[in-house]
């Protein structure tokens, strides 16, 4: 694949992370729902503290997305995405989402950004 293709297919990735992150996480945090609290009570949080975590959620996405932002943004959604798995560990639920999520976070990355895997290689 040449290197513009797999650009494309990082952009593309990253997009997909976006909208999962912002669409779905992020979202269920703070669109008021039936059962909301008993779930966020569940994991040990409050509807307040939630709100919180969904704004970090979204600023870090949204660093994610801008080119000269983003390696920092991966460092930090690497952070966020291992309090999740070990929510979710804590609560005995799947963890496998959060945990390949960071994976594909920094792969979207090495893709839109070739260096970052050539760093990590020692090239």
């Amino acid at each position: 694949m040449s290197a513009k293709a797999l650009r494309l297919v990082g952009w593309i990735l990253t997009g997909l992370i976006a909208v999962f992150l912002l669409g779905l996480s992020a979202s269920s945090k703070l669109v008021p729902r039936d059962g909301r609290a008993e779930m966020f009570e569940k994991s040990g949080f409050d509807l307040a503290t939630m709100e919180k975590i969904a704004y970090v959620e979204i600023t870090i996405t949204v660093l994610f997305l801008i080119p000269q932002t983003a390696f920092l943004a991966a460092v930090l959604l690497t952070g966020y995405l291992g309090g999740a798995v070990c929510t979710h560990v804590r609560t005995h639920e799947p963890f496998f989402i959060p945990l390949v999520l960071g994976v594909l976070v920094w792969i979207a990355l090495g893709l839109r950004q070739p260096s970052v895997f050539k760093a990590a290689l020692g090239k």
